[in-house]
């Protein structure tokens, strides 16, 4: 399944579940939010997209020309936005090559092929999100969609360190591997430690847990197995550990789940 007809099948099943979801139906990965809000964060967060990726190249940094959506209060009018955003993203990025420049908050992410697969896998897991708050079943998540989220989360999300920063090595090695019945077999090497550095802009002072991808060499410390799915879902602190198989240092493996969800807040 390509990026955008990802983006497109997980924001209609989003929408679906919100229309299913009581009005103070709250967002059990996310405190403090209800389905509606859901809603609104997905839209804004598309919409943005679609008038980044509509800028002219080298534009820099989105700022007064990039217009907030204003929330509406009626139920049937929010659910329309997240729809309409959608469109207009999947439209912006429709036919585009993906190594055209675009502007991106990530240091590794300023193209379009970036924003795609980023705003696939935030539309992913916002529904799973979505069809939680309803109490509903979580419709099955593509397995080589939720393969390419687990990439992401270890190798842009947690290992994407900024430049101004310094990654310390502290507290081993840990090997993530899809290896279902069925599936592609992937395995991905992580380093656990942590970052540390000064904002350029903020001066805020930064010493977080962090990870970092590296070749396979040796035993890792621990492993945790399983489908592509679990272990997105696990990653992204929206399913248990259940379904996954770990060995070795447990403790490090809490290590890193703890860090990837920690680099996605």
């Amino acid at each position: 399944m390509d990026a955008l007809a990802s983006l497109a099948r997980d924001s209609a099943l989003l929408v679906a579940a919100v229309r299913a979801a009581p009005a103070d139906a709250e967002v059990p990965a996310c405190p403090g939010w209800t389905a509606r809000d859901l809603a609104f964060h997905v839209a804004s967060v598309q919409a943005f997209w679609a008038s980044v990726v509509g800028r002219e190249p080298g534009a820099g940094l989105p700022g007064a020309d990039v217009v907030p959506l204003e929330r509406p209060t009626d139920d049937a009018a929010l659910v329309g936005l997240v729809h309409d955003a959608t469109a207009h993203l999947v439209a912006a990025l429709a036919g585009r090559d993906p190594r055209e420049p675009c502007w991106s908050w990530h240091p590794d992410g300023h193209t379009v092929g970036w924003v795609a697969r980023r705003q696939q896998h935030e539309a992913l897991v916002h529904r799973v999100d979505a069809e939680q708050a309803a109490g509903g079943r979580v419709t099955p998540l593509d397995p080589d969609v939720a393969a390419d989220g687990v990439d992401e989360v270890l190798d842009v999300l947690l290992g994407g360190h900024p430049a101004w920063t310094a990654f310390t090595p502290a507290g081993g090695t840990v090997a993530v591997v899809v290896d279902a019945h069925g599936e592609a077999p992937h395995r991905w090497d992580v380093e656990l430690g942590r970052v540390r550095g000064t904002g350029p802009e903020s001066g805020r002072e930064y010493d977080v847990p962090a990870g970092r991808l590296v070749p396979p060499d040796g035993e890792p410390d621990a492993v945790v197995a399983g489908a592509a799915a679990d272990l997105d879902l696990w990653l992204w602190g929206r399913g248990g550990s259940g379904g996954l198989r770990v060995t070795g240092d447990a403790g490090a493996v809490d290590a890193l789940r703890a860090a990837a969800v920690d680099a996605m807040q």
